[in-house]
C-alpha cells in the first residue's frame, strides 16, 4: 500500500537550505541573490551580512559613517579563503551549517544554486542542460564579467580622466557586443531568448542596475547612450529584465547605494586601491589594499 508519509514527506523536506553570506551593496553578491530569488520555493536561504557594518570611530574612511571592508565576519573568514561575498553554506535537515562544503565566487554560486534547485522545466533553469548552450552561456558570462562589469570600477575610481574615459569606452564596447548577441533573438529580450533568464543575464544585471551612478559622479558624458543603435537591444533587455518581480525585490535602493558608492568615486575604498594597482575589483587584498 502507498505510504504518503514514507514517500511524499521526504520530498517535501528536501528543499535545499543555505546560509547566504552577503552584503547589500555588493554587485557580486547581488548575482547570487537574483539566482536565489529566481529559484524561490526550490531553494531556501538565510541572509547574513558577511561584511559587518560598524561605526568608523577613527574616521578611517573619511565619512565617519561605516567601515564595511575592515570588519569581515569570522564565519566568512572561516568559509571562504578570500573572505569575500557571496559565500553559500549548505544547511543540514536540522539547520546546522556544513562549513566544509561552502561555495563562493559569484558566477560559480549562480551555477551551484541552479544545480541544487532542480527546476522542473528547462525554461526555469539558469544553466541549460544542452551541452552546447551551457558552454555558450559560460563563455558569455565570463566575457560579460570582463568587458561589462570590471570597467565599472575603472570609471569610478580612476583619478586620471583619460583612464576613466578608456574604461568607459571599453564598457560601451562590451555592452554593444552583448547587445548584438541578444539582438539575434529578435524581441525575446534575454540572452537565450524566449524571456528565459540565464546565468549570462544574471552576470550583467547587478552592474546594469548600477550604471546610473556614472552620470551622478562623473557627469553627463558618462551616461550610458541608450539612444545609440548599437545599444537598442541592450535597452530592451534592461526594460524586460528589471520588470520581473523576482528581480525587482533584489534591487538596492538607488539613493542609499549612491551614498555608499561615494567613497569609491572619491577613491577612498579598498576596491579603489585594488583597481588602481591593476587588480580586478573582486581581487582586493586586505594586506595590500588599505584605505
Amino acid at each position: 500500500m502507498y505510504d504518503f508519509h514514507t514517500f511524499i514527506m521526504p520530498c517535501l523536506s528536501a528543499i535545499p537550505k543555505l546560509r547566504f553570506l552577503s552584503a547589500w551593496f555588493c554587485p557580486y553578491a547581488h548575482r547570487a541573490t537574483i539566482a536565489l530569488e529566481h529559484h524561490a520555493g526550490r531553494v531556501e536561504y538565510e541572509w547574513v551580512e558577511g561584511w559587518e557594518q560598524r561605526r568608523d570611530e577613527n574616521n578611517v574612511t573619511g565619512s565617519g559613517k561605516e567601515w564595511w571592508y575592515h570588519w569581515k565576519a569570522d564565519e566568512l573568514k572561516r568559509c571562504n579563503p578570500s573572505a569575500l561575498v557571496p559565500t553559500l553554506i549548505p544547511l543540514d535537515n536540522e539547520g546546522n551549517p556544513d562549513e566544509t562544503k561552502s561555495v563562493y565566487e559569484s558566477l560559480i554560486t549562480i551555477d551551484y544554486i541552479d544545480a541544487i534547485a532542480k527546476a522542473p522545466t528547462e525554461n526555469l533553469r539558469l544553466v541549460p542542460t544542452n551541452p552546447y548552450l551551457a558552454a555558450k552561456c559560460r563563455y558569455w558570462a565570463d566575457k560579460v564579467n570582463r568587458e561589462c562589469c570590471s570597467p565599472y570600477y575603472g570609471v569610478l575610481v580612476r583619478t586620471d580622466e583619460n583612464e576613466r574615459r578608456d574604461n568607459f569606452n571599453k564598457l560601451i564596447v562590451g555592452l554593444k557586443a552583448f547587445s548584438k548577441e541578444i539582438e539575434k533573438n529578435g524581441s525575446d529580450n534575454t540572452f537565450l531568448g524566449g524571456g528565459r533568464l540565464s546565468n549570462v543575464d544574471i552576470a550583467l544585471m547587478p552592474w546594469a542596475w548600477r550604471f546610473y551612478v556614472f552620470e551622478h559622479y562623473r557627469g553627463p558624458d558618462y551616461a550610458i547612450p541608450y539612444d545609440d543603435p548599437g545599444l537598442y537591444a541592450y535597452k530592451s533587455w534592461c526594460d524586460h529584465i528589471f520588470s520581473s518581480e523576482s528581480v525587482k525585490r533584489t534591487l538596492p535602493d538607488k539613493p542609499q547605494y549612491l551614498e555608499h558608492i561615494r567613497k569609491y568615486a572619491d577613491s577612498r575604498s579598498k576596491v579603489a586601491n585594488a583597481v588602481r594597482r591593476g587588480a580586478a575589483a573582486h581581487e582586493l587584498d586586505d594586506d595590500k589594499d588599505t584605505y
